[in-house]
């Protein structure tokens, strides 16, 4: 399922317009992103939580000429599944 299809759904289920369920799906989304920004966490109760994770820096190989190169530190978003979703899909 793409973004587009996920509107679809929304608009059928709530019986809304396409064009309003985009600005629904839109919102929620940039409202995710924004709370990982600030507060590095959003739990959505029953669905799962959304966090960033600190990646380390390491030393990766470039396989092409064989050299040793670094990745740096970064931040990271992370999904944690919660357990009415992962019971949900283990039935099916």
């Amino acid at each position: 399922m793409n973004k587009r299809d996920l509107i679809e759904t929304v608009a059928a289920s709530a019986e809304i317009t396409k064009k309003e369920a985009e600005k629904v799906v839109t919102a929620t989304l940039d409202a995710i992103v924004e709370g990982l920004v600030k507060e590095g966490k959003v739990v959505l109760p029953g669905f799962g939580s959304f966090e960033t994770r600190i990646r380390t820096e390491r030393v990766a190989r470039n396989i092409k000429i064989g050299a040793k190169i670094k990745v740096p530190a970064k931040k990271a978003p992370a999904f944690k599944p919660g357990k009415a979703m992962k019971d949900a899909v283990e039935k099916k």
